[in-house]
């Protein structure tokens, strides 16, 4: 079963990891030129989710990964996934950016 990491929650999963996480953002490119989050306390990826079977080598096994998108669903594929490709430490952060807008951070841009 895949952790699913409201962003009202976001900063108590962040303190609460073992090693500096990485935040895959799935969505397209037009989406992340329209909003994004801003990394503090994470590195950000932007790799839409069509690359990700191909660039999967890319992808650190070693550290937590939280997969976003922009309602939650993409991102929840994806860390399905990335579970059943060996990945131990997956997460999805539920409700996607615009969660993230609305109940994290009022300065991203919603779409």
């Amino acid at each position: 079963m895949i952790e699913q990491v409201r962003p009202a929650d976001w900063d108590a999963w962040l303190q609460a990891q073992p090693a500096r996480p990485l935040v895959l953002d799935v969505r397209e490119p037009w989406e992340v030129r329209t909003a994004s989050v801003t990394p503090r306390g994470f590195d950000l990826l932007a790799l839409p989710m069509n690359e990700v079977p191909a660039r999967l080598a890319e992808l650190p096994a070693d550290r937590p990964i939280a997969c976003l998108c922009h309602h939650g669903m993409r991102s929840q594929q994806v860390a399905l996934f990335l579970a059943q490709n060996g990945y131990d430490d997956v997460a999805n952060i539920a409700g996607g950016i615009d969660a993230w807008s609305r109940d994290h951070d009022p300065f991203v841009a919603r779409y």
